[in-house]
């Protein structure tokens, strides 16, 4: 079971520092993830320029320049925001029973385990 889905919160936790440039400390939501290269796409975070060649459509309108769109950032650079503490937090696993029509059935849940500063 992946830790990383998307449309889950994350945080950037390594990197430069916004006064430098970087990235470190933004909460974004996750807009793709990148399995087989263990990336994943931030919403709002690593913003590159991309240039695509000038063309032109069917209708004569032109197409290409320059674009800014988000890059993908390695899936161990990001932790999961924990939804009530608003903090980045490790993820675990748990096992729960449900049933559902008389059927018991078992089931992962992940959940978000208590950062040091809250024991």
């Amino acid at each position: 079971m992946a830790n990383i889905k998307k449309g889950d919160l994350v945080q950037v936790i390594t990197g430069a520092k916004p006064e430098r440039g970087g990235d470190r400390g933004k909460q974004g939501k996750v807009l793709e993830v990148l399995t087989e290269r263990n990336r994943v796409i931030v919403e709002g975070v690593n913003y590159v320029t991309k240039h695509t060649r000038v063309g032109q459509t069917q209708r004569g309108t032109k197409t290409g320049g320059l674009e800014t769109l988000e890059a993908p950032i390695h899936i161990s650079n990001v932790a999961l925001v924990d939804p009530e503490t608003k903090k980045p937090t490790r993820v675990g696993h748990r096992v729960e029973e449900r049933t559902k029509d008389g059927v018991k059935r078992t089931v992962r849940v992940r959940y978000a385990k208590k950062s040091g500063k809250d024991l």
